[in-house]
Order: structure tokens, then sequence, then C-alpha cells
């Protein structure tokens, strides 16, 4: 057996994806139809492992990425993940975004065209998963949106980026700034996706591109991949570092809490409230206000400024 060689799916006994090779085609699909098929660390680690394994099986010409069921593509990651563990300690947001990057760096630099199979919602990092694809097609009643604005946070992982080349700078941003839905015609006439047909055709839609590429030369294909992926690789490749520990460090602001506390809870994120604060003198950075303040009972500093009692003592501040 050579050194670099694919193996058979069943024998990486994944758990929140799905992995399939038939007729020179490997598809991967993101199993968590209960989360809208958004991804947590497990997901990443385990598509990972499917795009590495592609890339090198000889067998595959062509990656297929898409969701389970028709209600989802990808919805990109939990946010009940980033609210129970990244808020509460940031710097594994860190270590997350690591798994992240090596997700997109082995499915944009796989050797092979790769085509987004858009079977539901598109939303946040989902679509950055879908720009990182060659090509997409798109059922008709697909739906793509950018959240992180509303939510708390910057999709710097690929949007930021991505947008602006692949539909325009105005309309980058009013995607990125706005976080409005598009209908999956607005994405075709914006270049964001290649095709839209019905779902009931969408199958058939992915088999006929991807039998046209499979029928070219492997090697002439690699490098006009890597050719094309220009201004996608050097636009990535300038800021996602940044984004990595800027997004580490804001995890422990106000922002992502109230997004996030505000999507778990099902409620609309006090995106007011956080301006009310900077704009009458309060912390607008600090969830308690910023650390401040110094219990003369215990000696404890650095307490919240607005806490009204010591929260190590109990002792009146």
């Amino acid at each position: 057996m050579p050194n670099f060689s694919g193996r058979e799916p069943e024998s990486f006994g994944f758990e929140e994806i799905i992995y399939t090779k038939r007729d020179w085609v490997a598809t991967v699909t993101i199993n968590r139809p209960q989360s809208y098929n958004s991804y947590t660390w497990r997901t990443l680690q385990e598509m990972t492992q499917a795009f590495r394994d592609a890339a090198w099986d000889d067998q595959i010409a062509v990656v297929v990425l898409t969701g389970a069921g028709d209600k989802a593509f990808c919805t990109g990651g939990d946010v009940k993940e980033y609210a129970s563990e990244y808020t509460q300690r940031p710097r594994d947001y860190w270590k997350w975004m690591g798994l992240f990057n090596e997700c997109h760096e082995l499915l944009r630099n796989i050797g092979k065209p790769t085509i987004a199979r858009l079977n539901g919602m598109v939303v946040g990092g989902g679509n950055e998963f879908n720009m990182a694809c060659d090509l997409a097609i798109a059922a008709d009643h697909v739906r793509i949106r950018q959240v992180g604005t509303e939510v708390g946070s910057v999709a710097a992982g690929g949007a930021t980026q991505w947008l602006p080349i692949i539909v325009g700078d105005r309309r980058a941003r009013e995607m990125l700034w706005l976080c409005e839905w598009i209908d999956a015609d607005t994405a075709l006439k914006w270049g964001l996706v290649n095709q839209v047909v019905p779902y009931a055709e969408l199958d058939d839609a992915v088999a006929t591109m991807a039998a046209k590429l499979v029928d070219k030369f492997p090697e002439c294909m690699r490098y006009t991949k890597q050719q094309t992926n220009f201004w996608k690789d050097f636009a990535w490749s300038q800021t996602i570092g940044h984004a990595r520990d800027w997004l580490t460090l804001h995890y422990a602001s106000l922002e992502p809490y109230e997004g996030m506390s505000a999507f778990v809870e099902k409620r609309r994120p006090d995106h007011i409230g956080v301006r009310n604060r900077a704009a009458s003198g309060e912390s607008s950075e600090f969830l308690w206000g910023p650390y401040a303040r110094t219990c003369h009972n215990c000696g404890a500093s650095g307490l919240p400024a607005q806490f009204t009692y010591c929260g190590s003592c109990g002792a009146a501040l």
C-alpha cells in the first residue's frame, strides 16, 4: 500500500458527519440536523479527517460538502457551545479557531474541485464553508445570511475576506453589516452560487457538475484550482491570524456574552442597551463594569465597578 491513500469511510467511526465515496466523488455531510447542521469542535475535527482522506485518495476526483436533511446546509458554529464554553474560557476559543482554520485550509487546498450542495439555510460560518468550496449549487428554497454583528462576533473566518471578492464590496458590506437574508435567486444574481434548481433536482444537478469535473485531467485541474485560489488565499493569509487573536480576546467582553446569551434564551440581543452604556459614560466592554474596586474589609482588588458587595467576603463596598 502507498503511504498516501484513502481509507474506507466506515473505518473512521464519525459521529457528527456522514462520509461516503462513490463514482469518483467523496461526499461530506454535516449530520447535526437537530441543530440545523451547526458545527462543534468535534464536527470540525471529523471534517478535517475526511478532507485529508479525500485529498490522499486517488480514486476521488471531486468533493461535495452538504448538510443532512432539507432545512439547513450549515448554520455556522454551535452558538450554545460558544455561550457555555468560550464566553467562560476565551482562551479555549483560540484553540477552537485553530481547528476551524485547519479545516478550512484543508478544504481549500484539497487539490480537487469542491462543490457546496446547498440544501437549506446557509448561515454565518456555513456561508464561509460555502465560499471555501469552488462551486455551489443551491436548492430554490435556500436562504443565505451572515450574523456576526447580530450575535456579538465578527465573520472573519472567511466572510469578511471573501464576500468582497465574490459578490463585490457594497453587497458584501450589506450582508456583513445588516445581517439580512438573501434568497437563492439573489445569491445567483450576485455570484454567490453557480446554479439554483428545485430541491428535487439538486442531487442530479450536483452529479452532473461532478461528472463534468471528473472528465478533466487531474493535475491540470489541481493547478488551475491553486491559481484561481490566489485572491482568496491572499486575503485569508493576511487576516486570519489577527482574527483568531482578536475574536479570542473579544470573547471576554460584554458583546458576545449578550449576543450568545440572547440566542440561547431565544430573545433579541440588547444592542441599544450596549450603546446606551457607552453613551452614558458607563462600561460597554465589561458585564459589570471595569475591574476598579477594592474591598476595604478583606483587601480583594479588581472587583467590578458596579458591584455593591465584595464577591469574596460579602462586605458592602
